[in-house]
């Protein structure tokens, strides 16, 4: 995301001000320039920018303060605060209920994005158990309903358009109609957009409105607009009540930060943000956790949603039980599930930025380096036989000559099936301590206090050393596994969840 050079630019005056030696206003003020000139800078509103400093400053009176206050933690938190406050209006959206039709209808201008907005949100509730429809009343752009369908068939959603009626109402009416009968819990209707604000588009919506009587109308809104949002995001109130905004295009633009602090300033509180082309780009906006993420101080909420998205958590549940099981062994074929399973969870770089320390681990080209080396170690895997895929290192060890026979079958040079090797004893160093841990997996909420810290220890140093640094040592490593586990998203035992059918990669079996 493009607004990572934002975050690393007020991360970076924060550590100054903490490695200062002493703390008072003076250094203070340093900070809140170096903050003030990166919004700037990412193009938040010169206003804006100016009370978010004056209210730190009027917060931290550090030469005021009681000795024993700790300084560098009131001024964190109070540029926290303010950052929040640039970006929330204070507004809940609206949420849907279970086993009610909800409808949400979207506006905005031509080449937005909201056609493709109206499919990532049916597919997030989608994922989520909800039973979605999509209704295009785009019919003054060619091409809409063919776009729309596409999108719809890819995301197993079902849809409603017409190529014979003109009448963008009619069909509005007609599809929210449809689908009310047919008890679908969310129902999105897409409107046509323009290339610039006309009356007429104004008042379609305002008759699409009238005619849908939507529970929710979300502007989408380009987020290479910068502080014209606000002007843009203004005038659609004025037509239509707009309930919600979400932002569209944050991966590549530097103006994403004035975009989404102008919004805010209109009372429209931001749903959602998208974060890229593909269907599965598209987040869900919590302001203390955009910031945390922003900051590097990761988003494990978010992280979470990930996980249980992808149901990681059912295939590391079955990983912990055969480990953990009598004579259960790590072998090469469950590296690759791994692999896969690592493959399955989208951007890497999304993934690194919400763990705490890891905001800037891939850094420009490493994100797909780093996949390419994970799908050459799978090429190699592809190469083994049934037997080497179901063993550890001890077959190699023993008949060394089978190393050449695989770097022959995939394809690489030798040296790469060695790293393959490595990158296994790492892993298994880590299973072996999960075995240690016994059947409770890496469900701490099932151990005592001296054996949930005995056990946190004995995976930290199972860890290579290099990751754990970079995790902020095994302190923040402690706090980091204690936040997963009270959220509920470290629970890996036998019988944390329900089992599911789920198509899983498997290495290719030889014969």
């Amino acid at each position: 995301m493009v607004l990572s050079d934002l975050g690393s630019k007020i991360s970076s005056a924060l550590q100054q001000m903490g490695s200062a030696t002493v703390i008072d206003d003076q250094v203070v003020d340093k900070m809140m320039n170096t903050v003030s000139l990166a919004l700037l800078q990412g193009d938040v509103d010169v206003k804006l920018v100016k009370k978010l400093k004056e209210d730190v400053k009027n917060t931290c009176k550090v030469d005021a303060m009681a000795s024993g206050v700790n300084k560098r933690k009131v001024i964190q938190t109070a540029l926290m605060r303010g950052l929040c406050g640039l970006l929330d209006p204070g507004k809940e959206p609206f949420k849907p209920k279970k086993k009610k039709c909800n409808v949400f209808m979207f506006v905005g201008l031509q080449g937005s994005g909201k056609t493709t907005s109206c499919t990532k949100l049916a597919y997030y509730y989608r994922k989520r158990g909800w039973k979605t429809a999509l209704v295009c009343a785009d019919t003054f752009r060619a091409g809409a309903y063919d776009q729309l369908k596409q999108n719809a068939t890819k995301a197993k959603v079902p849809y409603y358009g017409s190529y014979t009626e003109p009448d963008p109402v009619v069909v509005a009416e007609q599809g929210v109609e449809r689908f009310r009968k047919d008890k679908y819990e969310i129902i999105i209707v897409d409107t046509s957009g323009r290339h610039k604000q006309e009356d007429a588009l104004f008042e379609e919506m305002q008759m699409v409105h009238k005619a849908v009587n939507p529970n929710e109308v979300i502007f989408v809104m380009d987020s290479s607009m910068g502080q014209a949002a606000k002007l843009q995001a203004t005038a659609f109130q004025a037509a239509v009540t707009v309930g919600s905004i979400i932002i569209t295009k944050l991966d590549g633009h530097a103006k994403g930060g004035g975009a989404l602090s102008a919004v805010a300033a209109t009372g429209s509180p931001i749903t959602f943000i998208g974060t890229g082309e593909h269907i599965d780009q598209f987040e869900r906006f919590e302001t203390k956790a955009f910031v945390d993420q922003l900051l590097g101080m990761g988003n494990l909420q978010g992280l979470k949603e990930i996980i249980e998205d992808k149901s990681v958590m059912e295939s590391q549940e079955k990983l912990v039980q055969k480990i953990t099981s009598k004579g259960g062994e790590f072998t090469f074929r469950d590296m690759y599930d791994q692999f896969q399973t690592l493959m399955n969870l989208g951007s890497f770089g999304k993934v690194m930025s919400m763990i705490p320390g890891f905001q800037n681990l891939m850094g420009e080209g490493r994100e797909e380096q780093s996949q390419q080396r994970i799908k050459r170690f799978m090429t190699v895997m592809d190469s083994m036989t049934n037997k080497e895929l179901d063993s550890d290192l001890k077959i190699f060890n023993a008949q060394p000559e089978r190393l050449y026979r695989i770097s022959i079958g995939s394809g690489v040079d030798q040296r790469v099936v060695w790293e393959v090797l490595e990158t296994f004893k790492q892993f298994k160093r880590v299973a072996d301590q999960l075995k240690v841990m016994g059947r409770s997996g890496l469900d701490f909420s099932r151990m005592h206090a001296g054996e949930k810290e005995r056990n946190i220890q004995n995976l930290a140093g199972a860890m290579s050393p290099q990751i754990l640094a970079r995790m902020g040592g095994m302190q923040n490593f402690s706090n980091l596994i204690k936040q997963m586990d009270n959220m509920g998203g470290m629970s890996m035992g036998p019988t944390t969840q329900k089992k599911k059918k789920t198509s899983k990669g498997k290495a290719r079996r030889r014969p």
